[in-house]
């Protein structure tokens, strides 16, 4: 017998078409299991731990990885996995959603664990809870202030009260506390006429342009709490811009936005405000008005946070058209070709250095204020860099926090400092705080400068 005779046959295997495949069942069923869309996309990578400025910062804080994805897979193993305490060391800046190349809804998943970490977890009569809870609802504590500022400011900033707030409730005595303004943004509206002496001013302007003035050019203004009760000039310079456009503006019946709440945890005193806020802006959407805001952090509650975390009626049409007041003028008038023949001379006739709010990047804002007045005449304005600013709205007023938020900002500062400019500029409030705290600088609004240079 040759060898050819005797060597055995071989037959190639059968193809696996998955009739007889039996799946791992790596999670138990459940009617209610939510791997959240996108969690499951997570690849490890880690580009969100090395964007995050937190964890640049704080040794002991895990990273947007572990707070995410890892710690919700945890969960849906282990019945008895409790969320990790770390979860509170999370300033919210969300630098990881713009981050991650997987789309990856980590902020989302943050604030849902951070929510049920303070429900569930953190002792309500905690020192912690205590301070947080005021914090988070800063609305109450200015409107409260507003009512008598001027003994407000002084009593905020006496030294022996900051230093008894710190020893009781964590709060840092190194800041100094904003102040708030002898007339808030809501009483400057009320007395200028509201929005019939908007319509007014509008109409004039489109008038005098030759433009219809019976268009649907009408916006209803979330002004947010910081420039009702501490800067109303924002307010007031959003409001004059835009009526300068040919814009009639509302300011309808608002809450606070939630984005201190969310940082905190408090996502049941988010939802209250955020059902006011729905309520008013949605049927204000239904009759041709789009939402602005002033605030980047505001302008990205309404259109990122609420329908990520609240099933209320009306909100994703709130979220859709909901804007940033430089993004909605630049979307829809010729800004840039109107700020580059204006000139702006006076008070805002400087130099300033600029930083784009970590909100306002993820919204994909981070170069619009650098892009409309590099043309501006009597005004030149320069980038300070990408890094956060590290206060991070409430983040850097807990005095367990305060030198993390100040190393944080410290790339920021130095960039100021070596900038041509010595007045600062951003959309954000907290921002600006830091800035200022940072630096010595005078801090402005972007739509400040745009009102000296295009308002008469």
């Amino acid at each position: 017998m040759s060898d050819a005779e005797e060597s055995p046959t071989f037959e190639p295997a059968a193809p696996n078409t998955g009739d007889e495949f039996e799946p791992v069942d790596v999670f138990p069923d459940s009617d209610d299991f939510d791997l959240r869309p996108g969690a499951d996309s997570c690849y490890k990578c880690s580009t969100c731990d090395t964007n995050c400025p937190v964890a640049e910062v704080d040794d002991d804080f895990p990273g947007p990885k572990f707070q995410g994805p890892e710690q919700w897979r945890l969960k849906q193993t282990d019945d008895d996995y409790t969320v990790d305490d770390s979860i509170m060391s999370c300033s919210n800046c969300m630098r990881c959603d713009n981050a991650c190349p997987s789309g990856v809804p980590l902020s989302q998943m943050h604030n849902t664990a951070r929510g049920e970490y303070v429900s569930e977890q953190m002792d309500t009569l905690s020192v912690e809870y205590v301070r947080n809870r005021i914090l988070a609802n800063y609305r109450t504590s200015a409107f409260l202030a507003s009512k008598v500022p001027r003994l407000a400011n002084v009593a905020m900033n006496f030294g022996p009260a900051r230093w008894l707030m710190e020893k009781t409730l964590g709060v840092t005595r190194e800041r100094d506390f904003p102040e708030f303004a002898t007339q808030t943004f809501r009483e400057w509206w009320a007395d200028r006429g509201g929005a019939d002496a908007s319509r007014r001013n509008a109409r004039e302007r489109r008038e005098r342009r030759g433009e219809p003035t019976d268009g649907e050019k009408k916006v209803a203004y979330f002004h947010g709490c910081y420039s009702n009760y501490n800067t109303p000039e924002v307010g007031k310079a959003m409001v004059r811009v835009y009526e300068h456009f040919g814009y009639e503006v509302v300011a309808p019946e608002q809450r606070c936005s939630g984005t201190p709440m969310f940082a905190n945890g408090m996502l049941a005193d988010a939802r209250r405000h955020a059902e006011v806020n729905v309520s008013s802006m949605s049927d204000l959407v239904e009759e041709g008005y789009d939402a602005v805001a002033s605030c980047t952090s505001c302008s990205m509650a309404l259109r990122q946070e609420y329908p990520e975390l609240f099933d209320i009626d009306g909100i994703e049409e709130v979220a859709a058209n909901t804007f940033e007041a430089l993004e909605y003028l630049r979307i829809n008038e010729d800004l840039t070709g109107a700020v580059r023949e204006a000139e702006v001379s006076g008070d805002l006739a400087r130099e300033f250095a600029y930083h784009a709010p970590c909100h306002a990047r993820n919204q994909g804002l981070d170069r619009q204020a650098v892009e409309l007045f590099r043309d501006l005449e009597g005004a030149g304005i320069e980038d300070v860099g990408e890094s956060c600013s590290g206060i991070s709205g409430t983040y850097g007023w807990k005095e367990e926090k305060y030198e993390k938020s100040m190393e944080i900002g410290e790339e920021m500062f130095e960039h100021m400092a070596h900038a041509e400019g010595e007045v600062g500029m951003t959309e954000c409030p907290t921002c600006a705080m830091q800035m200022e705290h940072g630096s010595g600088y005078e801090i402005r609004h972007p739509l400040e400068l745009l009102e000296a240079a295009l308002v008469e």
